[in-house]
């Protein structure tokens, strides 16, 4: 078992982990996703150590890792890293890159590290290339080699960064069956990946990261098909979000006009989609703003590159607005029409306690 105690990683100009605590079951496999910049590997490297954390405690076992008198190396025979880019030696020979560790390390014999290299790389499917050197092999098969090497050193905990991102396309399935077959072998697994489907399909647990630390942390099914959390479900569902705030009757109209336009186009959104996208927030504030004595408005529009569809949600301070009684309205004709659903709630206690939900027609 692993367990992680407010785990801290700084550098100069930004702080990756901010406070992670958590515990890794013998067994576990573990996807790690996000986005970007939020410290998946480098709470892999803080794991293995080679990444030295700022604050907090790790511990693998009994062996409490972060001890300055911990020996890091034998903790590290024990939990073998798979990178992304390979480091295969490049003068030595396929099973001789295999071999090395067990040897120099394990004090295996040159003959039982050989036998456990070729059986190894008839698991990884490469036993033909044993007498191959690195740079005559794919991108994949030098992966899926690195796998191999770092199998040999029968580890208990496998630790995985983004596997398969510097591989082209078309060897990312070779190298994802292996980490397959791998994930059913009983050994603990932490994959950082930003494959999706491939993270719901090999994983018994999720780690979606953000906010310095481990946001969420669920079951695949819970993760992906239910996510608890606001900025889970966004990642998972392929969200971009715009948000706006209206807090005076004189807002700045021509600015968020422009804002939605370079939101639309930097997402790639369908013209006549983004052009919906604008009327339909333009149509609800001139609605919603003159109505209000002192304006408290926070409008937030969700774009799914998935589905390709776009929802807009304004909270707002205030009475609820009464569509039925605004109903012959020229902006709620206008909004009826630029929209597939118009939906009215309200949260009791909220600081915007009245929402507006409004999906845009996008056929």
């Amino acid at each position: 078992m692993i367990r992680i105690e407010h785990l801290k990683k700084e550098y100069p100009n930004v702080t990756p982990l901010k406070d992670v605590s958590v515990e890794i079951h013998d067994g576990d496999v573990i996807a790690v996703i996000g986005p970007s910049g939020t410290g998946k590997s480098t709470l892999l490297r803080c794991i293995n150590q080679l990444e030295k954390p700022t604050a907090g405690r790790i511990w693998v076992d009994d062996v409490e890792i972060t001890d300055p008198k911990c020996d890091i190396s034998k903790v590290r025979q024990r939990m073998g890293m798979v990178f992304q880019s390979f480091n295969l030696f490049g003068h030595k020979t396929v099973i001789e890159n295999i071999m090395l560790a067990p040897v120099d390390l394990l004090g295996k014999s040159r003959q039982e590290a050989y036998d456990t290299g070729m059986r190894l790389l008839r698991t990884v499917g490469l036993a033909e290339k044993a007498l191959n050197y690195p740079d005559e092999l794919s991108g994949g098969q030098k992966q899926r080699i690195a796998i191999a090497r770092t199998l040999a050193m029968d580890p208990d905990v496998i630790l995985l960064d983004e596997p398969t991102s510097a591989l082209d396309p078309t060897m990312v399935g070779e190298v994802q069956a292996v980490i397959r077959d791998l994930s059913k072998t009983g050994k603990t697994l932490m994959i950082v990946t930003h494959e999706m489907a491939f993270a719901r399909a090999i994983s018994n647990r999720v780690f979606y990261m953000d906010e310095g630390g481990i946001y969420e942390d669920g079951t695949p099914e819970q993760i992906f098909d239910h996510p608890q959390r606001e900025n889970t479900r966004r990642f998972v569902r392929r969200l971009k979000v715009l948000e706006l705030s209206i807090e005076s009757r004189d807002y700045d109209f021509l600015g968020m006009a422009s804002q939605i336009e370079a939101w639309c186009h930097r997402n790639q959104i369908d013209p006549k989609l983004a052009g919906r996208v604008q009327l339909v927030f333009e149509e609800a504030a001139q609605l919603l703003v003159p109505a209000m004595e002192a304006p408290r408005l926070l409008a937030a529009c969700e774009y799914s590159e998935q589905t390709e569809t776009a929802v807009w949600t304004l909270s707002y301070a205030g009475p609820r607005l009464d569509l039925g009684s605004v109903g012959d309205d020229l902006p709620i004709a206008v909004l009826k029409g630029m929209t597939e659903d118009i939906a009215v709630s309200r949260e009791e206690g909220a600081r915007l306690p009245n929402r507006l939900r409004l999906e845009v027609r996008h056929g």
